[in-house]
């Protein structure tokens, strides 16, 4: 379509989308949807609009018109020089907020308002402003119970690069939830949660609370087992920061039937990243302070002390 006759459909749909017929206001926004859903160019055309995008916020207040209203809003926030003024307009992001989280709000409406959680911080400049707006404690919260689950997960992913969200994921008790996910038997779900923990395990406060939560070596060597390629090295990462420092963490893996041989088939099977950490982690494995019996598992020594009597290790 030509840029006028967009310029022109634009027009009289942001006419229509203010008229007291809930109707032509549904007819209206299911234009502009279609018109941005695949054009970069209709997106720009659209956000430069005089008013368009406060007549958009303001009519994704409302539920009759709100998740066609966020579902253009969601096409221009893929417009990379998008991000940032939607990002910034005023009561945007605590919008998004209420409506990930609101009991009240339709499973769409949630959906649509992570996914733009995500989007906007996909951003790097956004990461930091959404964090102090009160995304990641809002994701945080939502990981519990939200129908919106993994359009949460995928917002926290792209919070959780930058260290202040890391921190304020943290505090906010986000490591114990995504290790539970992980150990669940939801696999699209868990392979978005331990890449979560790999861009945590990065910062110092991440893997201090990723070592505090009871069981997450066996979920990582678990998932191990079941995940996809890509996940597994994310997987992988976190162990190798958990031994860095832990050589009780190298025994609880060590002591694991197949952990071993699963290192091993990795280290010769998987891709370049997964064959070099397998490595490392068999390394690891070495050097530690452990004993191993021919089956390869470590074993109790006995040792004397000064008085005579032995204890075992």
């Amino acid at each position: 379509m030509p840029t006028q006759a967009v310029d022109a459909t634009i027009a009289e749909c942001l006419v229509q989308a203010q008229s007291e017929s809930m109707g032509a206001r549904t007819s209206a926004l299911t234009t502009l949807s279609a018109l941005t859903r695949l054009s970069r160019h209709n997106r720009d055309l659209l956000a430069h609009t005089q008013h368009a995008l406060p007549l958009l916020l303001g009519l994704s207040h409302s539920e009759p018109t709100r998740p066609l209203a966020l579902s253009v809003l969601l096409h221009l926030s893929l417009n990379p020089n998008l991000k940032q003024p939607l990002a910034a307009a005023a009561g945007f992001v605590p919008r998004l907020n209420s409506l990930v989280l609101s009991p009240s709000a339709s499973s769409q409406a949630a959906k649509l308002a992570a996914s733009l959680i995500c989007s906007l911080a996909m951003h790097d400049k956004n990461k930091a402003p959404l964090g102090v707006a009160g995304a990641v404690r809002t994701v945080v919260e939502a990981l519990g119970c939200s129908a919106a689950r993994p359009h949460v997960l995928s917002s926290l992913a792209e919070l959780v690069q930058f260290h202040g969200n890391c921190t304020l994921a943290v505090l906010g008790g986000a490591v114990p939830v995504l290790v539970r996910i992980l150990g669940g038997p939801a696999e699209e779900l868990g392979a978005t949660c331990v890449v979560v923990l790999a861009r945590m395990a990065r910062f110092q406060e991440g893997i201090q609370a990723i070592r505090e939560v009871e069981g997450v070596v066996g979920a990582l060597v678990d998932w191990l087992r079941r995940g996809c390629p890509a996940s597994k090295e994310s997987a992988m990462e976190v162990l190798a920061r958990l031994f860095e420092e832990r050589d009780e963490l190298i025994r609880e893996a060590a002591g694991m039937d197949d952990f071993s041989s699963l290192l091993a088939d990795l280290s010769i099977g998987g891709s370049t990243k997964l064959r070099e950490t397998a490595g490392l982690l068999m390394k690891m494995l070495e050097s530690s302070d452990l004993d191993w019996d021919v089956e390869e598992k470590p074993m109790r020594v006995e040792v004397e002390r000064d008085d005579g009597a032995s204890v075992a290790c």
